[in-house]
């Protein structure tokens, strides 16, 4: 199958970045950015080019991006069809990297998941249970800092892979984790947040520092690189 509205820094690596129904487009563009100041290279497909997909033509692909928006319309938006080619290509080796929806997507969700968590399924950050929507959030790394990041309507990750980062109630923030031969990175933050996220709250991290973390996730997942974990 032709992609067509491909945009390609390079031939290789080469990454699929989801851009469909549900996706946050404000993202989708941060995360090109991401990897195009990194001269890694990927194609956009949508809903209706991933649904034409089979297991072969994503397996032609290192990694997997689905980004943030909403998980529920992401699932909606594909096939039973496709969420089994997915799930059957990660096995075999492709890898996946989940923002956000995309991480909630990851799991065992009622609405068309991927389910490459072994049947987990992820719950919202305990900020969501007090009514906050977006915050700051300080996050632990195994290796040792701390940095804030932008988080809205993320999850937590209890219950699967390894854990690379905390939130401050102590639940996975990032984790890590193999499903058969591929590499799963899922994070409920969005450390590549444009500065249009950022700019109604103060952070003591620069937009610098929190696109390296951003830059660090993508490559852990596209490279199969273990991260420091708990």
């Amino acid at each position: 199958m032709s992609l067509t509205n491909c945009k390609t820094v390079s031939r290789n690596p080469r990454i699929l970045l989801f851009n469909g129904t549900g996706s946050s487009p404000t993202d989708v563009d941060a995360i090109q950015n991401i990897l195009s100041s990194n001269q890694m290279g990927f194609e956009l497909v949508n809903s209706d080019q991933v649904n034409a997909l089979d297991t072969s033509e994503l397996r032609k692909y290192k990694l997997l991006i689905i980004p943030g928006g909403n998980f529920i319309t992401m699932g909606k938006s594909l096939t039973i069809q496709t969420t089994t080619n997915v799930q059957t290509a990660v096995r075999q080796g492709l890898n996946y990297f989940g923002i956000c929806a995309g991480g909630f997507l990851a799991g065992d969700t009622r609405n068309n998941g991927f389910n490459i968590t072994n049947g987990t399924q992820f719950r919202f950050y305990s900020a969501e249970d007090k009514g906050i929507r977006k915050a700051i959030v300080t996050v632990t790394n195994a290796d040792g800092p701390t940095i804030e990041h932008y988080w809205e309507d993320g999850p937590q990750f209890s219950g699967w892979g390894d854990v690379v980062s905390k939130y401050p109630d102590g639940t996975p923030a990032t984790v890590q984790g193999k499903y058969g031969s591929g590499f799963v990175v899922l994070t409920g933050v969005h450390a590549e947040a444009p500065e249009s996220w950022r700019k109604e709250f103060h952070f003591s991290t620069s937009i610098e520092n929190s696109h390296r973390y951003a830059t660090k996730l993508i490559k852990a997942a596209l490279e199969q690189r273990e991260m420091p974990h708990f």
